[in-house]
C-alpha cells in the first residue's frame, strides 16, 4: 500500500460541514452510473423530514452516525501523487430507503376545491373564478414542488385521486359528478355502437359537451384516468369503471349498512347489461366492510375506504383493531396497500403491530395491545 502524506487544507474551515456521504440503494446506484441523464430532487417543508426524489420513486433520508470519523480529502496540486489535503471529516451517512410518496397532503391542502357539476356554467371563466376565490388557488406546479413525490408518482396521485388540473389548477372532482360522467360514457358507448376497446374520444368529447355542457377539458382527463388512449382511440379499463361506480354507490353507506344482494342490484342496474357480468366485489378491496348477520345467513357492506385512515402505521393499526378486533389476512391486507411499498414491508408491519392467532377457520389478526373502543 502507498503510504500518503496527510495536510490540513487551508479550506478545511471553510469547507467544514459543507460534504456529506450518501449509502445509495442498488437500484440508485445503477441509476446514477447509467448513461442516461439524471435528476435528484430532495423535497421537504422546514417541519418535514426531507424526501429524495427521482423521477419515479421517492425515498427516506435518515442519518446514521458512525463510529470511525471518515475523512473527505483531495490530492494536493503540487504533489498529487504523494500528498492529500483533509478537506473535512464526517461523523455521519445519510441513508436512503424507498417510501410511500406523501400524497396524502393533497386532500388537506385541496379541501373546498372541488369541481362539481355547478361550476360547468362557470369554466369558461375559471381564471376569474379562481383569482375570486384566492385563498383556495393551488396549481399543479406549486403541487409538483411541494409534494414528497417523484413525478411519476405525482402524476399518478392525481390519477388515482381523481384530481383535474384546469388553467393549471388543481380541482378534485366531485364523487357524484364522476359517477355521473362515467354512466354518460358508459350509455354513449352503447348508443354510439363504440367498441369500449377502440372508442373515438373525439366523439365521445364532442357529445358530452354538446348535450350535457361538461368541458372538455373534463371530460378528457376523466377519459384518461380509466384507461389507454392511443391515435385519439380509448380503450376503456372496464374494471376501473365499474369498480368507481361501485364506490359511488357504496359512498352513501358508510352509516348505514346494505345488504350485500341489494347493493349487487344495483351495481348492475348501473353499469348496464354489457358490464354487470363483471360486477364483483373484489374490485371494491380496501373500500368496504362485509359483515354477517348473527345467524349468518345475509352479509350487509359499510364503506370504509382506506383512504380517509391515518397514514402513520401506528395509528391506522389503532383504527383498524378499534373497528373490527380481528382480521384475516386478506381482509386487512388492503387497508395496508398505501403505507407500505411491498408486501415484505406490509409484513414487517402486522408483525410489529399485530398478534397472528390460529384456528379451524384459519389465521387471524388481533392487536399487540388493547384498545378501548
Amino acid at each position: 500500500m502507498s503510504e500518503l502524506d496527510l495536510r490540513l487544507s487551508t479550506a478545511t474551515v471553510q469547507d467544514t460541514g459543507s460534504f456529506r456521504l450518501v449509502e445509495l440503494p442498488p437500484e440508485l446506484y445503477q441509476i446514477i452510473e447509467s448513461s442516461e441523464k439524471t435528476s435528484l430532487f430532495i423535497k421537504g417543508h422546514p417541519t418535514e423530514d426531507a424526501v429524495l426524489c427521482t423521477s419515479e420513486k421517492t425515498y427516506s433520508v435518515r442519518s446514521v452516525v458512525l463510529s470511525n470519523t471518515v475523512l473527505v480529502v483531495t490530492p494536493s496540486r503540487s504533489d498529487p501523487d504523494g500528498t492529500v489535503h483533509i478537506r473535512d471529516q464526517l461523523h455521519e451517512i445519510l441513508e436512503l430507503a424507498p417510501v410511500v410518496p406523501k400524497l396524502h397532503k393533497l386532500s388537506i391542502l385541496l379541501r373546498d376545491m372541488e369541481y362539481d357539476e355547478g361550476d360547468e356554467d362557470r369554466q369558461g371563466h375559471v381564471i376569474s373564478y379562481i383569482h375570486k376565490a384566492a385563498v383556495s388557488k393551488y396549481s399543479y406546479e406549486q403541487a409538483r414542488s411541494e409534494i414528497q413525490a417523484s413525478e411519476a408518482e405525482f402524476v399518478r396521485g392525481l390519477k388515482e385521486r381523481r384530481i383535474l388540473v384546469l388553467e393549471g389548477q388543481l380541482r378534485p372532482i366531485a364523487p357524484a359528478h364522476l359517477s355521473t360522467i362515467l354512466e354518460l360514457l358508459l350509455n354513449y358507448l352503447i348508443s354510439l355502437s363504440l367498441s369500449y376497446q377502440a372508442a373515438a374520444v373525439e366523439e365521445l368529447v364532442s357529445v358530452l359537451s354538446d348535450e350535457h355542457e361538461i368541458p372538455r377539458a373534463v371530460s378528457n382527463q376523466v377519459i384518461s384516468w380509466f384507461g389507454d388512449v392511443k391515435e385519439g382511440l380509448w380503450k376503456m379499463d372496464a374494471d376501473a369503471v365499474i369498480r368507481e361506480l361501485g364506490v359511488g354507490i357504496l359512498r352513501h353507506h358508510r352509516h348505514n349498512p346494505i345488504s350485500e344482494n341489494e347493493f349487487l342490484k344495483k351495481w348492475k342496474s348501473v353499469v348496464g347489461d354489457t358490464f354487470e357480468s363483471s360486477v364483483k366485489l373484489t374490485l371494491l378491496s380496501g373500500d368496504y366492510l362485509r359483515n354477517l348477520s348473527s345467524n349468518g345467513e345475509e352479509a350487509t357492506l359499510t364503506y370504509f375506504p382506506s383512504s380517509t385512515l391515518p397514514v402513520d402505521p401506528a395509528a391506522r393499526f389503532v383504527e383498524l383493531f378499534l373497528t373490527r378486533q380481528r382480521w384475516k389476512h386478506e381482509e386487512i391486507e388492503p387497508f395496508l396497500l398505501d403505507i407500505a411499498v411491498n408486501s415484505k414491508e406490509r409484513d414487517k408491519l402486522l408483525l410489529k403491530h399485530a398478534r397472528a392467532l390460529t384456528d379451524t377457520e384459519g389465521v387471524w389478526y388481533t392487536a399487540r395491545v388493547s384498545y378501548n373502543n
